[in-house]
C-alpha cells in the first residue's frame, strides 16, 4: 500500500482582499491561516506516513517577496525531509512570477518539474509526471509536453490548468477532461481552480481545491486529497486542511418585536453557525432579512447592530463577523400613513430620477475615485455602465438612510 497527498493553490503570502477585515484579531488569524493550513497538510503527511506530497502549482501567490515565508516554507519542507517524504512540485501561473522560487535552495527532498516536462520513479511500479509553467501565461495546452505513461505501472500526472474554463479563474493551459482521459494516466493531480472537484474516477481527474480560503468569496471547509494505491488500484479521500472557514448565513427577523428579542435571535443563530463549522474558527457574513416591526429603527441603528453582532460572534469563541448586511423591508401596514416622511420619500425618489442629479452624482464619485490607485479605480469603475449603477445605488442608499433616521425617530 502506498499513500500520496495531493494539494494545490496554497497561495502563501496572499494579500487580504476584504476591506471588512479591520478587526486586528481577525486580520491576524486570516493572515496566518494560509501558513497554518500548509503546516496542517505537512502534519497529515507525516502522521499518515505518505510516500510523497504533490503540490500542483501556486504554492506562492505572486511577486511579493517575504523572508518570513521563505523561512517558514523551508522549515516545513525540512520536516518532510526528516520524515523521509519527497515533495513533487510544479509551478503554476502565480509561482512563475515569484522571486522566492529562484531565490532559495529547496531542500533535497523537493523535486521541481521544469517546463519541458519529465517523469520521476517514486516506487517500483509508480511514476510521477509533471510540467511546470515557464511564465505566468500559458494560453495553450501543455499536454504534449508530458512523457508517455510507463506501461505496467501506476502513472500520476501533475498539471496546473483551468480545464475548459472556470468562473472566476483565468484560462491557463486549457484542455478538456476527455483530453486527460485519453492520455493513459491513472490519476491527474490538478491545480488552479480553488473549488474542489472530482471530474472523473476512471481515470481519476481531481482538482483538490485550495487548502485554505482567503476571503468571503472562498466559502466552506477546505481540504487536500489523500490517495491510497493498492495493487495498482487508486482510492481517494478528502482530508481537512482549513483552519479558518469563511461562510455566509441569513436570518429572517420578521417576527422579532423588540431589541431584546433581536439580540436573543442573533445569539442563537450565531451559535448555530459556530457549531456547524468544520474548521476550528469561522468568519461569517450575516444577512438580516424579513419585515420586522422595528424595520426603520434597525436601519437607523445599523452601525450599532453591526458592533453588537460582532461581539456576539466573538462570544461563541469560534466566530468573527466579516460583514453585517441588512436587507429588511417595512411591514406592509407600516408605511400606509401620509406624512412628512412619506412626502420626503416621494421627493427624494423624484430627484434621484433627474438627469442633472445623476450627472452630479457621477461627477462626485469620479472625483473621489480619481484619487485612488489605478488598479483600484479600474476595479471599482471598469466602464460607464458601472459608474451609472454605482451612482444610482449610492443615491438610493442615502435616501433610505435619511428616511430611516426620520421614521426611526417617529417610532
Amino acid at each position: 500500500m502506498i499513500r500520496i497527498l495531493h494539494t494545490a493553490d496554497i497561495h502563501l503570502d496572499a494579500p487580504l482582499r476584504s476591506l471588512a477585515l479591520r478587526d486586528d484579531a481577525l486580520r491576524a488569524a486570516v493572515e496566518a491561516a494560509t501558513r497554518a493550513a500548509f503546516a496542517r497538510i505537512v502534519d497529515v503527511a507525516v502522521s499518515e506516513r505518505v510516500a510523497a506530497l504533490l503540490i500542483a502549482g501556486d504554492l506562492f501567490d505572486g511577486r511579493a517577496r517575504s523572508a518570513r515565508t521563505a523561512a517558514f516554507l523551508t522549515a516545513q519542507l525540512d520536516r518532510l525531509r526528516d520524515a523521509g517524504i519527497p515533495v513533487f512540485y510544479i509551478k503554476g501561473n502565480h509561482d512563475a512570477e515569484n522571486p522566492i522560487t529562484g531565490a532559495i535552495d529547496m531542500p533535497d527532498n523537493v523535486h521541481l518539474f521544469d517546463a519541458r516536462g519529465s517523469k520521476v520513479q517514486l516506487a517500483e511500479d509508480l511514476w510521477i509526471h509533471g510540467v511546470s509553467f515557464a511564465d505566468r501565461h500559458a494560453p495553450d495546452s501543455l499536454l504534449r509536453r508530458f512523457p508517455a505513461p510507463v506501461e505496467g505501472a501506476v502513472n500520476i500526472a501533475m498539471l496546473h490548468t483551468s480545464l475548459a474554463g472556470a468562473a472566476g479563474h483565468d484560462t491557463y493551459a486549457p484542455c478538456s477532461v476527455a483530453d486527460l482521459r485519453g492520455m493513459g494516466f491513472d490519476y491527474w493531480a490538478l491545480g488552479h481552480v480553488h473549488k474542489r472537484q472530482v471530474h472523473s474516477q476512471s481515470p481519476w481527474v481531481v482538482m483538490p481545491g485550495m487548502p485554505q480560503g482567503r476571503d468571503i468569496g472562498e466559502t466552506g471547509a477546505k481540504s487536500a486529497s489523500l490517495l491510497t494505491v493498492v495493487d495498482g488500484r487508486i482510492t481517494v479521500e478528502e482530508v481537512p486542511s482549513s483552519v479558518v472557514e469563511f461562510t455566509t448565513s441569513s436570518l429572517d427577523i420578521s417576527g422579532v418585536e423588540d431589541d431584546d428579542g433581536l439580540r436573543t435571535a442573533l445569539r442563537a443563530h450565531l451559535r448555530g453557525v459556530a457549531d456547524a463549522l468544520s474548521s476550528a474558527a469561522g468568519v461569517v457574513r450575516l444577512t438580516l432579512t424579513g419585515t420586522p416591526p422595528r424595520h426603520w429603527q434597525i436601519l437607523r441603528d445599523q452601525e450599532t447592530w453591526a458592533e453588537s453582532v460582532a461581539a456576539l460572534a466573538r462570544d461563541t469563541g469560534r466566530l468573527w463577523l466579516e460583514k453585517l448586511q441588512i436587507e429588511i423591508d417595512a411591514p406592509a401596514s407600516s408605511d400606509s400613513a401620509v406624512g412628512a416622511t412619506t412626502e420626503l420619500a416621494t421627493l427624494m425618489a423624484a430627484i434621484g430620477e433627474e438627469p442633472g442629479f445623476a450627472a452630479a452624482a457621477r461627477a462626485e464619485i469620479e472625483e473621489v475615485i480619481g484619487e485612488m490607485p489605478q488598479a483600484v479605480r479600474a476595479a471599482l469603475l471598469p466602464d460607464e455602465d458601472t459608474a451609472e449603477t454605482l451612482a444610482q445605488s449610492l443615491a438610493k442608499a442615502g435616501a433610505r438612510r435619511v428616511l430611516a433616521r426620520m421614521k426611526g425617530a417617529e417610532g
